[in-house]
């Protein structure tokens, strides 16, 4: 791996972890005044805008015909920009000030998700490793999300819709992730963008049944007091190669094994603009927040360990989905 390759896929993962990391918090401010529906549309409206611009540009009109996988790129879509956008922003307007915590928390166990999703859907067990690091980033998820209450069992009760949403929004996106393997040949450009247009076409239908049965929609004000958070969730962690093209970008010239550790920081980031905000952090939540940061790097590490020895083991086509499957958003 050459150094420049190094330098710029890792300023390339960090770009986008920070710019995760910093979503929540300012999101927070931004739901004070919106509704969450109409943040998240109205926010990855502008994006299929830029990613459109950006894909003409770049590949032409060809670029935009859907070669017959027009439903593949609905679902995947709607998985990502829909489920996702929707369901994790609800679900941290619900949870209050401790949104934003939990939400990165539940961001960070992504990798973790995944390794569930294909150890449930593809029979790849995991080795036993991973599985310990799973549990304890679980322990340390409940942590966060419970704030160490011990009796977090009736806690949840009145949690439990607004975390299931945050959870059902990230597998949402980590099938997203996985999607973009069935588009060999396809460039993450033109994946992403026609994603994100037929994921808001669908989102936009939503928007308007919700409208119609009562939803306000914001009015010039509201739009105003939230310009600058609006510009932000757009610019960084929506488009522009500074979030979702800078990491699978980042990915590709680190190798996934080592472009994921990055996926800490996003966690990391978010206590720290909580913190500068003024927020207060309990020790449950720093613990909580240490013990998943260590679990991914303590996988890591053992992945790292054992890869010579697995790689023998596998299969072609297992060797491809091991480069391949490991990729965030």
């Amino acid at each position: 791996m050459k150094n420049n390759h190094v330098l710029i896929g890792a300023l390339l993962c960090l770009t986008a972890s920070i710019s995760w990391g910093a979503m929540f918090p300012v999101a927070e401010r931004a739901l004070m005044y919106i509704d969450p529906f109409y943040f998240a549309f109205l926010r990855y409206l502008a994006v299929s805008v830029i990613l459109g611009i950006l894909l003409l540009i770049k590949e032409g009109k060809k670029s935009f015909s859907l070669e017959g996988q027009g439903k593949k790129l609905l679902f995947f879509g709607t998985m990502a920009f829909t489920v996702y956008n929707f369901l994790i922003f609800a679900g941290q307007d619900l949870l209050g000030h401790n949104g934003a915590i939990v939400a990165s928390i539940m961001e960070s166990l992504m990798p973790m998700i995944s390794i569930l999703i294909l150890w449930a859907f593809k029979n790849a067990r995991p080795m036993k490793y991973t599985i310990a690091s799973m549990l304890l980033a679980l322990i340390g998820a409940i942590l966060v999300i419970t704030n160490g209450n011990l009796s977090f069992v009736f806690l949840l009760k009145d949690s439990i819709i607004p975390i299931l949403f945050i959870l059902i929004g990230v597998i949402g996106w980590v099938i997203y992730t996985m999607g973009g393997n069935q588009f060999n040949g396809w460039s993450t450009l033109r994946y992403s963008t026609l994603t994100c247009i037929l994921g808001t076409a669908v989102s936009a239908i939503i928007t308007f049944l919700a409208t119609a049965m009562g939803l306000s929609v914001p009015t010039a004000e509201v739009m105003q007091s939230i310009y600058g958070e609006m510009i932000f969730m757009i610019i960084f962690p929506g488009a522009i190669a500074l979030a979702l093209l800078s990491w699978n970008l980042g990915i590709k010239l680190l190798t996934p094994i080592n472009g994921i550790l990055f996926i800490n920081l996003v966690p990391i980031t978010t206590l720290a603009i909580v913190f500068i905000q003024g927020g207060s952090l309990s020790s449950y939540e720093l613990l909580g927040t240490f013990l998943v940061i260590y679990a991914l790097i303590q996988n890591n590490y053992f992945q790292r360990k054992n890869l010579p020895s697995r790689v023998k083991e596998m299969n072609p086509s297992e060797k491809n989905h091991l480069i391949k499957g490991t990729q965030h958003q």
